[in-house]
């Protein structure tokens, strides 16, 4: 075979596309920081970046209508990587992006982003690990959801059961626990997310059979 013929024959490299979720006002210029790191490489996208004025506008409309827009945002996404500011862990849209993300079969992973600073140079304080808030409950081969508020574990309704031979990870046999039993979460700083973030992502839809 020549040259020529080995050059275009060549498979094409698979494009990563990753769902950024995280908290907007507070921490929209750390994500920034991420998003421009992670698709200024090769072969990788990002979603999620969207414009608060839309986010705010579906709010408004109903929560229907933004579940369905978040919803779409995930759209051939085979990764979420939620952006762990402060109070992150109580967002209620981040909930429903990750419990939704674990319902479409996508990798998940946590990356603190508090030791990013913002334009005012300002860090911020770490909160807790959204994956601590989250819990899944096996019953009648089903998988139902738990949010944990204000110290009270309670059923999560925003997104329906999965059938237990749909879920994309290996359960381990354990039948109820937290998300962070699966999980795993990083520290931007610390863990010099700059040249990690792509192994890590890597490592989380490995998991997922990604």
């Amino acid at each position: 075979m020549n040259s020529w013929n080995h050059q275009y024959s060549a498979k094409p490299k698979t494009v990563r596309k990753t769902f950024f979720s995280f908290h907007f006002a507070p921490d929209n210029q750390r994500a920034e920081v991420v998003q421009q790191s992670w698709i200024t490489k090769e072969d990788r996208q990002a979603a999620g970046f969207f414009d608060g004025s839309a986010f705010e506008t579906k709010k408004r409309t109903g929560k229907d209508a933004l579940k369905q827009f978040l919803t779409e945002q995930m759209k051939g996404t085979s990764v979420t990587c939620v952006l762990v500011g402060t109070e992150t862990a109580l967002r209620p849209w981040v909930r429903y992006e990750l419990v939704r993300s674990f319902h479409r079969g996508n990798a998940l992973l946590a990356v603190r982003v508090h030791g990013i600073r913002d334009w005012n140079k300002q860090y911020a304080l770490a909160g807790a690990n959204p994956f601590d808030h989250l819990a899944y409950r096996v019953a009648n081969d089903r998988v139902y959801w738990q949010q944990l508020s204000n110290g009270v574990w309670s059923d999560y309704d925003e997104v329906p059961p999965l059938p237990l031979n749909e879920v994309a990870y290996d359960l381990k046999g354990q039948l109820h626990h937290t998300f962070s039993s699966l999980f795993p979460i990083y520290d931007w700083a610390s863990g010099n997310g700059y040249d990690n973030l792509g192994t890590w992502i890597e490592n989380a839809a490995k998991q997922a059979g990604k």
